[in-house]
């Protein structure tokens, strides 16, 4: 009877551990429901937000209080600096926006994005079509409305090989009411 209950203890113990090495860690590509991206190009750098105010204060002052410097990464070999907000100072490299620029994540869901450059603002629908800007710094598909920003910039509504046909009517009705 106690050679018995050895065993089944035995093989009760086995399988916990064999349960606990087979459970895996959450997914760490795990998808960001929806985003908003701001980019600034400067200076041979590259400024990047997730957070519409810490942009708006960016543009205004030209400084963040809290960032990440990624000195040689971007597509040109520019820096890119992440501007991030002070709750989120102490994650660095795990915010949402560093992940998904270092492919650690992906964008499922609503995306809005917007990056100065030239004097142009560019207005996206995907984070797929910010990369040729970022990159080539112009886009191939887009809808321009000339002296339409902010600051009477040209705004570049950049659109893709799904949507080129077609005016950006929603997206332009997105960037006027953030930047009204």
């Amino acid at each position: 009877m106690l050679k018995r209950i050895s065993l089944i203890l035995g093989l009760l113990l086995t399988a916990s551990v064999l349960t606990a090495c087979n459970q895996t860690k959450p997914d760490e590509t795990a998808a960001t429901n929806s985003m908003e991206i701001y980019e600034v190009h400067k200076d041979g750098r590259i400024h990047v937000f997730y957070d519409r105010a810490l942009y708006t204060e960016f543009l205004q002052l030209g400084e963040t209080p809290y960032r990440l410097t990624r000195i040689g990464e971007g597509p040109n070999g520019e820096t890119i600096v992440f501007g991030l907000t002070k709750k989120d100072k102490k994650k660095g490299a795990n915010t949402p926006a560093v992940k998904l620029y270092s492919n650690q994540s992906k964008l499922e869901g609503k995306f809005y994005g917007e990056t100065r450059r030239h004097g142009r603002v560019y207005v996206f629908s995907t984070f797929e079509d910010m990369k040729p800007v970022r990159m080539f710094g112009h886009p191939t598909f887009f809808y321009t409305e000339i002296g339409s920003g902010p600051k009477g910039e040209t705004v570049v509504y950049v659109l893709n090989k799904a949507n080129k046909k077609k005016k950006p009517v929603a997206l332009i009705n997105e960037f006027k009411k953030k930047n009204s």
